[in-house]
């Protein structure tokens, strides 16, 4: 299988005043195409740096990013959107959806953005939506659906441009223990049908469901070690 991410030697850099400070240290990786990890590591360890970097959000200081091939590294700003666009599914701790849109028009967003016809894009929302059991709940709002629904739409919304990485960033952080064990079966089912996840978490019980767990301590990866999944 073919390396989907691969990070070579990442710094990053914040400058703050007079004050510098190195958030990624060297961090180097490679993921393949149809894994599942679990990013971990206290407040401050970098975890959260690094998916940023990931996500095309925040560039590196130095060292080399290839997204699905691609050398990231030198893309500008309208470039990183597409590749965001093109690449990547996000998925957050706080849903993100928008308040006053049906369930489906959110989860057609990217389509949007990418520039699909009306029909087309409603077509493929509609399987997205089915792919992660929301079937009949195309017109609800959020306000009318669970925290679990919810996830569930950004979760749809993800899957939606079918991309190469989904990226999940606390998905489970905003519910309950019973739900959010449905939504990491949900990550598991879709990572079985050969999706590559990459998910930040601080919950052990939670990075337990993906099959490889890299951890961060002040800015460097302390280990990178397969697991056991729990389902």
């Amino acid at each position: 299988m073919s390396s989907v991410i691969s990070l070579t030697d990442i710094r990053r850099v914040f400058i703050m005043g007079d004050q510098q400070f190195e958030a990624l240290k060297g961090v180097s990786f490679d993921i393949t195409t149809g894994e599942f990890v679990a990013i971990m590591g206290a407040s401050g360890s970098g975890k959260s740096t690094c998916m940023n970097v990931l996500g095309c959000l925040d560039p590196p200081t130095s060292g080399r990013y290839l997204l699905d091939g691609l050398d990231v590294g030198g893309m500008g700003t309208n470039e990183l959107a597409d590749i965001r666009n093109k690449k990547l599914g996000f998925v957050f701790q706080g849903f993100n959806l928008l308040a006053r849109t049906p369930a489906v028009e959110n989860v057609e967003l990217p389509l949007i953005y990418a520039g699909l016809g009306s029909r087309e894009r409603r077509r493929q929302a509609l399987i997205a939506m089915e792919q992660v059991g929301l079937a009949g709940k195309e017109n609800n709002h959020p306000s009318q659906l669970s925290g679990g629904q919810q996830q569930r739409v950004a979760i749809a919304r993800a899957l939606v441009n079918n991309p190469a990485v989904i990226l999940a960033d606390e998905p489970t952080g905003n519910l309950d223990s019973s739900t959010s064990e449905e939504i990491m079966n949900l990550f598991t089912a879709l990572n079985r049908q050969g999706i590559t996840i990459i998910m930040v978490t601080h919950e052990h019980d939670v990075a337990a469901f993906a099959g490889r767990q890299i951890t961060f301590r002040d800015g460097r990866i302390i280990s990178d070690s397969l697991t056991t999944a729990t389902v």
